[in-house]
């Protein structure tokens, strides 16, 4: 899973709002030991803390995510035509 590293922080933040943008899940894992699979709706900053919105669950501040990585298998060959 990639780790939210603050030298990682805008890649894993990119990883989020392209599960958002494209509609593929990301599998989520949280400091409480949480893990879940979902697709994320929004990322949004309030007050310069950055939160994750998925449905069926209140908001997540990036913070609390230790792991994310996403479940979407592409053809790395043909992944820039989908885009």
């Amino acid at each position: 899973m990639q780790q939210t590293e603050p030298t990682g922080r805008c890649d894993f933040i990119d990883m989020l709002e392209e599960s958002a943008h494209f509609k593929r899940p990301v599998q989520v894992e949280l400091r409480s030991g949480e893990s879940f699979q979902a697709q994320v709706l929004d990322v949004v900053t309030e007050s310069g803390e950055d939160y994750v919105l998925f449905p069926d669950r209140e908001r997540v501040p990036v913070t609390q995510i230790v792991g994310c990585r996403s479940t979407f298998d592409h053809d790395p060959h043909s992944y820039d035509e989908k885009l």
